[in-house]
């Protein structure tokens, strides 16, 4: 027997929709260099290929991290692992407002790539909690979390523009350690792993 079956609707639910915000919380921070690489650019006086290798960092660690944080939504549970990330990420995070070298920024880089590798812990947590005939439908939705390019792109400039650059991380971090208590209170323990 599917053990989603066991699972009541509503909980199904407010798991897809704190996982899909959740997602969405991470998508944003994950191309946050985007936005901010160009005041940052200027500030440090890159190049071209430097900067380059600025937005192209954290891609590249959400790349690089996708199967271990996978194993480890295996291993451990889903849910621990989402909040964990949501809050480990949070610190780096704070910390590039005062990087100042791109050194700093490139290290930094790598450790916020890890929130790009969000959906290979938020797609199979969140499936468990659907029967194979809504899984599609539920892993759609949960796609959805891919809008916070979107939400970045509104976010952020107006904040760089009105504060400095340095508001965005900021901002970016707080909104991480509170979407990580919200995903705690409101998502579910992993089918088959009692508290996690």
């Amino acid at each position: 027997m599917d053990p989603a079956l066991a699972i009541p609707r509503s909980v199904a639910i407010r798991v897809l929709i704190i996982s899909t915000l959740a997602f969405a919380m991470c998508f944003a921070v994950w191309l946050m260099f985007g936005v901010i690489g160009i005041p940052i650019r200027e500030e440090l006086g890159i190049n071209a290929s430097e900067f380059g290798l600025l937005t192209a960092t954290p891609v590249l660690t959400g790349a690089l991290f996708r199967l271990p944080l996978g194993i480890w939504t295996d291993r451990f549970g889903g849910r621990i692992v989402m909040f964990i990330l949501l809050a480990v990420c949070a610190v780096p995070l704070w910390l590039a407002t005062y990087a100042t070298a791109l050194w700093e920024f490139l290290a930094l880089g790598l450790a916020l790539g890890l929130v790009g590798a969000s959906f290979a812990v938020g797609t199979p947590y969140t499936s468990r909690f659907f029967p194979k005939e809504k899984k599609g439908l539920a892993m759609g939705i949960f796609g959805a979390g891919t809008t916070g390019a979107a939400i970045n792109m509104f976010v952020a400039p107006p904040l760089v523009s009105g504060y400095g650059w340095q508001s965005v991380p900021r901002v970016y971090a707080v909104v991480l350690i509170i979407t990580a208590v919200l995903f705690w209170f409101l998502s579910a323990p992993d089918p088959g792993r009692s508290g996690r």
